[in-house]
């Protein structure tokens, strides 16, 4: 996966102070999301107060991106995006609007797939009633919002095989929009191959209508969202510091070339 993506003419600088983190949340209608994306930069500052960190969304919610980002004149900021996949927000949306900011901007990877990730996942399917040695008729669908984009898909299908080998269990992707399999079609399919307890582990960040939608379709326990699980801030910051890495071994270059 790609770490990091230059999104303007103005590279951050190797000096000159730490750059803020930014962390770009989609937006959600749902008042949970906002008040639990909040909870998560909170954990995020509470593990590294000296660190400038920042919120801003896609659509649907304020601050919006461009806000945030005006806000910080021409200040070095890496963009973490709070998605869990590469997607037309990841790859078009967030980069388009850091170009047209005067801060000098860095967008890292998106959260997944990483094993941080899974082990927030494995411990929010724990927290729900997931068993210590589950059997040969349990399986997990993993509920993600779904997009049109290959890489997408090809994102969430990773996930779940480091799910599947962390578990020990069948691990199927599934979609509430835009892809397929939905939640239903895989657990009919899980199903008729003969395991009876299927889960539904949430993959998504917060709650809101997809989650919700998920955890309906569900025929046995569901997890509920990532959230503040300590692994998510601890993600935030992994993606970070490989944004800044990324970005100084690439400055180093410049100027040690002849």
């Amino acid at each position: 996966m790609t770490v990091t993506t230059v999104t303007s003419n103005r590279t951050a600088p190797a000096t000159g102070g730490t750059p803020a983190l930014v962390v770009v949340a989609h937006g959600s209608r749902d008042p949970r999301a906002l008040r639990t994306v909040r909870a998560l930069l909170d954990r995020v500052r509470a593990l590294r107060p000296a660190l400038p960190v920042h919120l801003g969304h896609v659509e649907l919610n304020e601050p919006l991106l461009p806000d945030t980002l005006a806000a910080l004149g021409d200040a070095a900021a890496v963009l973490v995006p709070l998605l869990l996949g590469r997607g037309y927000h990841v790859k078009r949306d967030i980069p388009e609007m850091a170009a047209l900011s005067p801060a000098r901007t860095r967008v890292a990877a998106p959260l997944g797939p990483h094993p941080l990730l899974v082990d927030a996942l494995h411990a929010r399917l724990t927290e729900t009633g997931w068993p210590t040695h589950p059997g040969p008729d349990h399986a997990v669908v993993l509920a993600s919002a779904g997009s049109r984009d290959p890489e997408s898909r090809a994102d969430t299908a990773r996930t779940a095989a480091l799910l599947a080998a962390r578990l020990g269990v069948p691990v199927v992707p599934a979609y509430a929009s835009a892809a397929t399999p939905t939640v239903p079609e895989a657990v009919r399919t899980l199903r008729a191959r003969g395991y009876r307890h299927v889960a539904v582990a949430s993959c998504f960040t917060a709650p809101g209508r997809f989650a919700t939608q998920c955890a309906t379709q569900a025929p046995w326990i569901t997890s509920a969202p990532l959230g503040t699980h300590p692994s998510m801030a601890h993600l935030l910051l992994h993606r970070y510091d490989e944004a800044v890495k990324t970005g100084s071994d690439s400055k180093a270059k410049a100027l040690a070339t002849p």
